[in-house]
């Protein structure tokens, strides 16, 4: 008999309307990366919310290091050796690195907190993870991949034995992950048992021995890593094999609608120039920190630009706003959608029409309810979001369909030029695809289309044109057929490669 350090069994989860889990059993050994997979909504989530007692399962049993557990919570967890890395990031934005790796098990002193202790140990923990992270700086200011560097550091500096990594590389550099593979392979070794949980399906090969597979919210497969492939691994993820993964529409691009000259905006946007045309996607690729969302933050007015010129469908516009940059038909799908681009507790209907009140409402700022009822059931068909009807809260969506609002709200007004940043984090396969569609219908309109992407195949896969980013400037510019990964690279780390001869010089 196996020598499980987690048992799973016919566990069951129902919410109001849903039923998340349906008879799911798991198994984890010691020293053993589980990759636990399924489509957004498939209860991978729910299910490890429950090992780590943040919900309560209706039925089903539990045991942990062979202890049945009855009533599990998130304190008896801790105390179990269970440390989990959730998806959605739990940091206090106005805490310290410290205090955030901390949190809950402060170092106190006669019962005064001792920073310049936890500052120590912190900084113990983040050297030996690789991690270029201060202790005492403020959380709220570092980027989300930094932020996503300090939570993965907070859950192994309590040495757990069973460790869950929901979408653990999902805003990290190339750089950050193959140091975090390293800490897996390492905990590996240690003994510690990891339930892994990604989208990334490329990235298993490094780290993965075991496969599961949940599918509306019941067990549907499990296999060794090894006896397997990625195109089985979809198969059985969708239900359906995936027959083109990167879609693509030959469209001729047409007139100019965007032009870029001279843009300057801080230290990460310098002297940036491009065009855009209609119907016409263009990638924008680079490494973390190359100054790409800083770039699609101060062509929306997000961030103020220090000089330069913004010229739409012939006309140079200013932006010093949101409001300058939708008015001129330029619209931001943002990186972290739920945080900036919804309000996740507010039903679809009202994410759609509230940026569109001047649209839908008179003088007197009453809203017209059959205009609005007319844009939002216009964006539901016409972006094919799919939901059970346009009162349900943003926040029960996909990713996907979460995507499809954002967008569905900025074409109710004939936006000419949409703006994706990393649009498809943190979503499943089927959901990208989705993504990579409304894109190909974006681009069938003859609306211009700008994405920012980390993935490579993403960029080669959608782009009609690549720009690469650097240092805050834009590097290179290369047409579809001439783009390569290697190119992409060699342009992408330009700066570093500078930074190296200045250094050898």
């Amino acid at each position: 008999m196996e020598n499980y350090i987690v048992e799973l069994e016919n566990v069951c989860k129902s919410f109001p309307g849903v039923k998340a889990l349906d008879h799911v059993s798991l198994q984890l050994k010691s020293g053993e990366v589980l990759a636990l997979l399924g489509e957004n909504g498939a209860g991978k989530s729910t299910l490890m919310k429950i090992l780590s007692g943040v919900y309560t399962r209706d039925k089903g049993t539990m045991k942990i290091f062979g202890e049945t557990i009855d009533d599990m919570n998130p304190v008896k967890a801790h105390e179990l050796g269970i440390a989990i890395i959730h998806q959605e990031l739990n940091m206090c934005d106005h805490l310290t690195v410290a205090q955030n790796i901390f949190l809950g098990r402060e170092v106190t002193r006669r019962g005064i907190l001792s920073d310049r202790e936890m500052n120590d140990e912190a900084g113990k923990i983040l050297n030996g993870l690789n991690i270029d992270i201060d202790p005492e700086t403020i959380v709220g200011d570092l980027s989300i991949s930094k932020q996503q560097m300090v939570e993965i550091a907070k859950a192994l500096s309590t040495k757990a034995k069973i460790l869950i990594m929901d979408e653990p590389t999902s805003a990290l550099t190339s750089r950050e992950i193959d140091d975090l593979f390293k800490i897996i392979n390492k905990l590996k070794d240690e003994g510690c048992g990891i339930i892994y949980i990604s989208h990334r399906l490329e990235e298993l090969q490094y780290i993965v021995d075991r496969v599961m597979i949940l599918r509306d919210g019941q067990y549907i497969t499990s296999m060794n890593y090894k006896d397997t492939n990625l195109k089985e691994i979809i198969s059985y993820m969708v239900g359906r094999e995936i027959t083109e993964k990167f879609p693509r529409i030959d469209k001729s691009a047409g007139k100019k609608i965007l032009e870029v000259k001279n843009l300057n905006a801080g230290k990460m946007v310098r002297d940036i120039n491009f065009s855009l045309f209609e119907g016409e996607i263009v990638g924008i690729a680079g490494l973390m920190g190359a100054g790409r969302t800083e770039t699609t933050r101060a062509l929306f007015g997000v961030d103020p630009k220090e000089s330069g010129e913004i010229i739409v469908d012939g006309a140079a516009v200013e932006i010093n706003k949101p409001i300058d940059a939708i008015k001129a038909g330029i619209v931001l799908a943002p990186e972290n959608r739920k945080k900036d681009g919804l309000c996740v507790k507010l039903s679809i209907r009202d994410n759609i029409a509230l940026p569109n009140l001047d649209i839908i409402a008179d003088k007197l700022g009453i809203v017209n309810r059959k205009k609005e009822e007319e844009i939002t059931k216009r964006s539901i068909e016409n972006l094919d979001i799919r939901l059970a009807n346009a009162e349900v809260d943003a926040d029960s969506l996909s990713g996907g369909n979460q995507q499809k609002v954002v967008v569905g709200k900025w074409l109710v007004r004939n936006s000419r030029v949409v703006i994706f940043d990393e649009p498809t984090r943190g979503i499943d396969v089927a959901s990208k695809v989705e993504i990579y569609n409304l894109m190909n219908e974006l681009k069938s309109q003859g609306i211009g289309v700008l994405f920012v992407s980390s993935e490579m195949p993403e960029i080669l896969g959608i782009s009609d044109r690549i720009l690469i980013m650097a240092d805050g400037r834009i590097t290179k510019e290369l047409d579809i057929q001439e783009a390569t990964q290697d190119i992409i690279l060699e342009y992408a780390t330009k700066f570093e490669k500078k930074i190296k001869e200045e250094m050898e010089a």
